[in-house]
């Protein structure tokens, strides 16, 4: 059940993401599977500095989506032409 809501929570964190980031060059679904993969690195980063989310949804939405904004970030950074 546990990784059910984390995919739950990267997919909301991806499409809330895509909307601070107003993106145009990626599709939803990729920004999407950018905010899954963004949610490990939110929770790794916030973990880094010491905050944790201690299993509230809000919280782990709110890393996530940081770690989505980083992460679709450094995708458009790096496949800038």
């Amino acid at each position: 059940m546990n990784l059910i809501w984390w995919l739950l929570i990267g997919l909301a964190a991806g499409w809330l993401a895509s909307l601070m980031m107003k993106t145009r060059k990626r599709s939803l679904g990729s920004n999407l599977l950018l905010g899954v993969i963004g949610s490990v690195v939110g929770g790794f980063l916030l973990g880094l500095l010491g905050l944790f989310t201690n299993g509230s949804v809000i919280g782990s939405l709110v890393s996530a989506t940081i770690g989505a904004v980083v992460v679709i970030w450094l995708v458009n950074y790096f496949s800038r032409d």
